[in-house]
């Protein structure tokens, strides 16, 4: 497994804790530095997107929101709700990032940590965020 999909996975589990727990984002970071073993670019690259899904929360939330027919937050399956999360904070901020990479990654960890309906689920919200990308790739 690559760094980047261990980090994602990691950023996963910080945001599943920190959803479940409602502690302070600072607390769960700790816990996670003194009880997790994971290399250094790992948990940096980890860190960086729990922060960056925080600090963007409320347009991460309302963009997942407006792609979602007939489902509100609330009723979202809080793995599939996070990994969506991180994936669109990868698609809306971070350029560094190819657009394909985060949703076939978020596919991925959806099929090891969703259930049977969640790389489905996932996938149909977050192609919904490029569809220029695919116009692009279909005159291609």
């Amino acid at each position: 497994m690559g760094l980047r999909r261990e980090g994602r996975e990691l950023a996963l589990q910080m945001l599943y804790a920190q959803d479940s727990q409602k502690s302070e984002l600072r607390e769960t970071l700790r816990g996670f530095r003194d009880g997790v073993e994971a290399v250094q670019r790992v948990r940096e690259f980890a860190e960086g997107l729990v922060l960056g899904v925080q600090q963007h929360q409320t347009e991460i939330d309302e963009a997942i929101k407006a792609r979602s027919k007939n489902w509100s937050l609330s009723r979202m399956p809080r793995v599939d709700l996070n990994i969506m999360r991180l994936a669109t904070f990868e698609l809306l901020f971070r350029s560094d990032i190819p657009k394909k990479v985060s949703i076939n990654e978020a596919i991925e960890i959806a099929k090891k940590y969703g259930d049977k309906e969640s790389p489905a689920f996932v996938n149909g919200i977050l192609d919904e965020m490029v569809p220029c990308d695919k116009q692009e790739e279909r005159s291609e």
